[in-house]
């Protein structure tokens, strides 16, 4: 079924981005434009971003058949790659009314499709009138929808939240927003049209360099202080980090070694004898894969996938990338081992800085 949905969803988020109104609307990949939005609902009042509680869970399955029910092909899609009962410990197999859990690559672009109608339709109820097509582009730069975080117009928000809870879906009030100068939205916080997000530490720091998963995340706070304008807090981070493993390189957020991210950029500390390219030592990940050995037609399947015709399913080719891809970099192991490490640890070296 993930396959089937999978596919559907590949031919769903192209119909989306070649919609010049969709595209606008719905989110399923970018979380960006509801961020700008909340910050200039921040700064200018005039939008309000909402948060619901549970919002998978309460999609209703009847609601997704009502409303894709004039289009039958779709429609036999969806009902047959969706999951109907759950079997769940001390109760039983369960039949589901919701549609989706978060498992299926359908639940997402189904949930915006479900909240971008209630907006409109909340819409419709404060206007007293129906919403023509010219109405709803006018208010394109004004809804956005990414999951369970939304951005309506200030001036219907309670209706659009009357709508919502009439179909069963609950408002988070403590991380809803339309009065004063404070909006969040996917992740992001903003006060008066500045960012006030939060830095959160999600474990603890480090006391060894052999804790490869507390470095990793030590280090990934202290760039997040950094950017966040954190400077002292940062500094900091620097200071300790350097006690806990002594290399803390200046590197870009694309390179490889774990290290500190500067809006000064990075400096090398060698060139390579062989490329001549700019070298920095730190410390990088390695993780084995578990053993997961592929063979006959399954691994030709998988070596030929990236340039396999797509238009046998109606999905459009996989385009070549602008920039070819390094084949010392492709990974000569992947039809032995597949899946996430068990095991994460940290090696010194000489690496890229960027």
């Amino acid at each position: 079924m993930q396959y089937v949905q999978q596919a559907l969803l590949a031919s769903i988020r192209d119909a989306i981005n070649e919609d010049d109104f969709l595209n606008r609307i719905v989110g399923l990949d970018d979380q960006t434009p509801n961020q700008r939005l909340a910050m200039e609902g921040s700064l200018s009042g005039d939008l309000a971003t909402l948060d619901l509680s549970e919002a998978s869970d309460r999609v209703s399955y009847q609601h997704v058949r009502a409303m894709i029910e004039d289009y039958p092909d779709l429609l036999q899609a969806v009902d047959a790659c969706r999951s109907r009962k759950a079997d769940v410990p001390g109760h039983g197999v369960i039949r589901l009314a919701k549609f989706a859990s978060m498992g299926s690559a359908l639940c997402f672009p189904f949930e915006a499709m479900v909240f971008s109608t209630l907006i409109y339709l909340g819409i419709q109820r404060e206007l007293g009138t129906p919403l023509t097509r010219k109405d709803l582009k006018g208010l394109s730069g004004r809804v956005r929808v990414f999951g369970d975080d939304l951005i309506v117009p200030k001036e219907y928000v309670l209706s659009v939240v009357d709508e919502l809870h009439l179909f069963g879906y609950v408002v988070n009030a403590s991380k809803s927003f339309w009065t004063g100068r404070f909006r969040e939205s996917c992740g992001k916080e903003y006060f008066d049209g500045h960012d006030v997000s939060i830095v959160k530490i999600r474990q603890q720091l480090p006391a060894r360099r052999t804790d490869a998963d507390g470095v990793i995340a030590a280090f990934a706070l202290r760039n997040q202080l950094y950017w966040a304008g954190l400077w002292k807090s940062a500094a900091w981070m620097d200071d300790y980090l350097k006690r806990v493993v002594k290399h803390v390189p200046n590197v870009a957020s694309t390179s490889p070694l774990q290290g500190r991210e500067s809006a000064l950029g990075w400096k090398a500390e060698r060139i390579h004898p062989d490329y001549h390219s700019p070298l920095v030592r730190g410390y990088y990940v390695v993780a084995k894969p578990p053993r997961d050995p592929l063979d006959g037609v399954g691994a030709l399947h998988k070596c030929l996938l990236r340039t396999a015709k797509r238009s046998r399913f109606g999905l459009k080719p996989i385009p070549e990338p602008a920039v070819p891809i390094d084949v010392a970099s492709v990974d000569t192991e992947h039809l032995e081992r597949s899946g996430r490490p068990e095991h994460v640890g940290i090696k010194l070296g000489w690496r890229t800085p960027f």
